[in-house]
């Protein structure tokens, strides 16, 4: 991540929520900005993750690797439309 800071970002709120990052930054000792990008990188970041990782028990991670394993299933009707000209 670069630490050079070359973007902008506005944001307009209403001025209960300003209170209250406002109120959560000075608790932790932060200046707004920083407090803000960082609550935003960590939300961004579960949010992210949903889509892209996942976690197994012992017990599911063997179910999912014995279903990578197994041969693909031929479904004929599948076959025939792949088989089948693309339309012009």
């Amino acid at each position: 991540m670069s630490s050079v800071k070359s973007h902008r970002l506005n944001v307009r709120v209403e001025p209960a929520d300003d209170a209250l990052f406002r109120q959560a930054a000075e608790t932790a000792g932060q200046s707004l900005s920083s407090f803000v990008i960082e609550s935003a990188r960590e939300r961004s970041e579960r949010v992210l993750a949903d889509r892209t990782r996942f976690v197994l028990n012992d017990e599911q991670w063997d179910a999912f690797c014995a279903a990578l394993d197994r041969p693909a299933e031929v479904i004929p009707a599948v076959r025939d439309l792949f088989a089948r000209p693309r339309p012009a």
